[in-house]
């Protein structure tokens, strides 16, 4: 068993459902600190981050991620326990197996390699742990970014280690992320009768053609690296629950997931201003949840495709798909940011699991990756 799956196995055993860490960062800091890492533990509220720093020289290499997952659901539909790692057909199984502690680990066995055979490696290296990523993100990466741009630390390289392949390991990168934004929006009618509809307003027939022209538009055209910026209802809700009552309000949930081609506030004031011409009665709430970003060239995204040829023998492609991450957090402070991590085809649903050769590759490319930048 290598060093990469035990300690895969170790974290996976902890049952660190968002925002628990259960331990896992004190597993990791102890790690860390034999080899030469200064340990900061930065909780905020209900979460644990961990920051761990080796050296004081640029450039800095962050390797970032988080040991708080997703809850299992039933536990008797899962071929094994969730929380009792457990290896079949060459598969590891457990809940965070892909969704990150594999990578966790493998980043760390990496860490350990390349300093062992180069203790006086060039810049800093360090960790960005948190255990509040799967849930609201509000007292994870972003308070520990917060602190350290504070006190002017900066990050020049960023790998979060999210499962980013498709079909084989390492076969693709994720280079950015689309935006996020979201917004409730709030329809003020007139509750009334059906039979005497003239004594009411219906803010369902009021939004209607409303939403028809949101879900028809353009919103850009994309780019190079980014489709088209998609709007979608998530919810919709009104009445009192009687068939005879035309409904006083209607509220409505939706989100945008946007490129680089438009900005959030270029959202807002299309949406808003078509409301107004409507001359609809509503309130709307926003809720940004990150900003597009894209490391579109550079020394990162090239060492991280040279590394992946050299280890697995063939080119893999460049990507911008996919939800939301904590480098919406990062790059923003500047840093090139790019994740790498192991297949996501079982992410987050039951019987999660990872191929132990898998990690064990993506440790060898985490190290390659090392002495490109840092060697």
């Amino acid at each position: 068993m290598s060093d990469t799956l035990k300690l895969a196995k170790e974290l996976v055993s902890r049952p660190s459902v968002t925002p628990e860490d259960m331990g896992c960062q004190k597993m990791l800091a102890d790690r860390l600190a034999a080899i030469g890492f200064e340990i900061e533990h930065l909780r905020f509220d209900d979460t644990d981050n961990l920051w761990a720093r080796r050296g004081t020289a640029a450039p800095l290499f962050v390797f970032a991620g988080h040991t708080d997952v997703v809850p299992t659901g039933p536990e008797e539909n899962w071929k094994f326990p969730p929380f009792e790692p457990a290896i079949e057909n060459g598969q590891l199984y457990g809940r965070g197996t892909a969704d990150m502690k594999g990578s966790i680990a493998a980043m760390v066995t990496a860490c350990e390699r390349f300093i062992a055979a180069q203790p006086s490696h060039q810049g800093s290296i360090a960790f960005l742990i948190t255990s509040d990523e799967e849930g609201p993100a509000h007292n994870g990466t972003i308070k520990v970014i917060e602190t350290l741009e504070a006190r002017n630390e900066k990050i020049d390289w960023c790998l979060v280690g999210e499962p980013s392949s498709t079909s084989k390991v390492c076969d693709v990168i994720k280079n950015g992320r689309r935006g996020s934004i979201g917004a409730r929006l709030t329809i003020k009618g007139k509750q009334g009768h059906v039979a005497y509809p003239h004594l009411a307003r219906n803010p369902i027939h009021e939004f209607a053609p409303v939403l028809k022209i949101l879900t028809d538009t353009t919103w850009d055209e994309g780019n190079d690296f980014f489709p088209p910026t998609t709007f979608q209802v998530s919810n919709i809700h009104a009445g009192t629950g009687a068939t005879n009552v035309i409904p006083g309000e209607c509220v409505v949930d939706f989100n945008f997931r946007f490129s680089t081609a438009i900005t959030d506030q270029q959202i807002r004031e299309r949406v808003e201003t078509l409301l107004d011409e409507f001359k609809l009665d509503y309130e709307i709430e926003w809720a940004l949840s990150g900003q597009a970003f894209l490391t579109a060239e550079g020394r990162l995204v090239d060492a991280t495709s040279d590394a992946i040829k050299a280890v697995c023998g063939y080119e893999t492609e460049l990507s911008t798909a996919g939800g939301t991450s904590d480098g919406r957090f990062i790059a923003p402070t500047g840093a090139q940011v790019v994740e790498l991590g192991p297949l996501n085809a079982t992410i987050h649903q039951v019987n999660e699991h990872v191929a132990v050769d898998d990690l064990d590759t993506l440790s060898d490319v985490y190290e390659n990756i090392l002495q490109r930048l840092l060697g």
